[in-house]
């Protein structure tokens, strides 16, 4: 865990890095002539960051980038945040402070969370976890425009998004459905959400079919997780819904997946899950005052046992009855219970978010989300702006009727695939089949877990959708 710390004062030998500009003045911080000299040739060199040598600590400047938009300049930061982490751990030091010299708060918080977030391993099963673990552990963010309560948030942010991370990491040997369940009361106990999970029973009694059906090719049962975070005097009369898929390793089924390594990473199959969890934990943790539900049906999907069978006629939640003719396409049908299972509360608005196609990898690669439902623009164009402004962009894909068209059956009231084409979009018309409400799918099959570090975001699991839900929710007004 990496621990931000707000400080007023500056410590003369503080392994330190300075954010300025060109015309910064960097010799009144501690820099010999001929230190102050060397920067002012690197920067004539248009060289944004100066590492200086020094004998009683290391030093770093970075010469500050505006890019076209704010929310460019702000990824700006926070890659740049990514390579001192990676200098400041190849340097074996434990703590670093930034000195915000052009009084910039958010360009500041930015460069520590790409810091932060470049600094997280996945370490849990090594037996020299000790001696692979990062040097750093200490950030402290020296800015007369950076307030303690900002740091203080931005530390509840990052601990959500590598706790998302970890649950990701995590093999289906260590976190089966019930073990999910078990790690999202624990994160309630500790931020001070509640957290109810349905067992089996429960399940088959409230009549999810889909999630059921899919979990017939397991020895291990499902688990339904409700969480809620009801703070007093929220903002929202009615509740936000989150829906989060919680497949914890996908085979395929029946229908196992074809393709050369196509199964190596399933264990990643519950991201969606993972983001809804952690972001219920920030926003308890942060007292945000917005009151949010979540909903994460869990189970893996496996071939064994009396596995679902494609031909087979499932009957959801909702009464309506679904031909199923691709064990692979599981994930739209644990979500249409869940969906289904959300009229209750009458939400505000309801948002799931699943790795759910490899349509959606293909349009969109680990660089986007894509996004589509029933909610009105101004919803979807605020969702977009916090996308931009944590850089977990979303891509608006149509939504027009005659994809709905492609999922008719003769046997049953739909089909559980579209066929060839449109692959990410007709998997979102069917889950619109079973809301009544505002909605949005975000499927996020391409960023959720990627096979090398892309900046700040590590190889594995990336905890994709919290930090978008979280900045969204905190900025929601009514």
């Amino acid at each position: 865990m990496t621990t931000l710390k707000h400080i007023t004062k500056l410590a003369e030998n503080d392994n330190t890095i300075l954010i300025g500009t060109a015309k910064t003045d960097f010799s009144k911080y501690g820099l010999s002539a001929d230190e102050a000299a060397f920067v002012k040739k690197q920067i004539a060199a248009e060289e944004k960051i100066i590492p200086v040598n020094q004998y009683k600590r290391r030093l770093v400047i970075y010469i500050a980038e505006t890019k076209k938009h704010a929310y460019q300049t702000l990824e700006a930061y926070r890659k740049t945040g990514n390579k001192l982490c990676g200098m400041v751990n190849g340097a074996k030091l434990e703590s670093v402070t930034i000195v915000d010299l052009i009084g910039n708060q958010e360009n500041t918080l930015a460069l520590a969370e790409g810091m932060a977030l470049g600094n997280y391993q996945f370490l849990n099963h090594r037996s020299d976890a000790k001696k692979a673990a990062n040097s750093l552990n200490t950030i402290n963010i020296y800015s007369k425009k950076v307030k303690a309560t900002d740091i203080i948030k931005l530390q509840i942010v990052i601990d959500a998004t590598n706790k998302a991370r970890t649950l990701v990491n995590e093999p289906v040997n260590y976190l089966n459905a019930e073990q999910l369940a078990q790690e999202f009361q624990k994160m309630g106990k500790e931020a001070g959400f509640s957290v109810e999970v349905f067992n089996k029973a429960k399940i088959t009694a409230l009549k999810m079919g889909g999630l059921l059906a899919v979990n017939r090719g397991s020895i291990d049962p499902p688990t339904f997780t409700v969480m809620e975070w009801k703070p007093n005097r929220p903002k929202n009369k009615k509740p936000y819904v989150l829906v989060g898929k919680g497949v914890v390793y996908d085979t395929g089924g029946l229908s196992l997946k074809p393709t050369a390594n196509s199964m190596d990473e399933m264990k990643c199959d519950m991201a969606g899950g993972a983001a809804v969890g952690c972001t219920l934990y920030a926003l308890a943790k942060a007292n945000v005052p917005v009151h949010v539900i979540g909903l994460v049906p869990a189970t893996d999907n496996r071939p064994g046992m009396n596995a679902y069978t494609p031909g087979d006629i499932l009957t959801m939640h909702n009464g309506m009855t679904v031909e199923m003719l691709n064990a692979d396409a599981e994930g739209r049908l644990i979500l249409a219970d869940a969906l289904s299972y959300a009229k209750k509360y009458e939400p505000e608005l309801a948002i799931d978010l699943a790795t759910l196609t490899g349509a959606a990898v293909a349009a969109v690669g680990k660089y986007g989300i894509v996004s589509m439902g029933t909610a009105d623009k101004r919803t979807h164009d605020a969702l977009k702006k916090s996308g931009e402004h944590v850089y977990e962009r979303l891509v608006e894909f149509p939504f027009w009727d005659e994809y709905a068209d492609l999922l008719k059956t003769e046997i049953a009231d739909m089909k559980n695939i579209g066929g060839p084409i449109a692959g990410a979009i007709t998997a979102g018309k069917f889950l619109e089949k079973f809301t009544s409400y505002p909605w949005l799918h975000f499927d996020i099959a391409g960023p959720a877990f990627i096979n090398a570090p892309y900046d700040y975001r590590p190889k594995g699991g990336t905890g994709v959708g919290v930090r978008l839900l979280f900045d969204y929710l905190s900025n929601v007004t009514h």
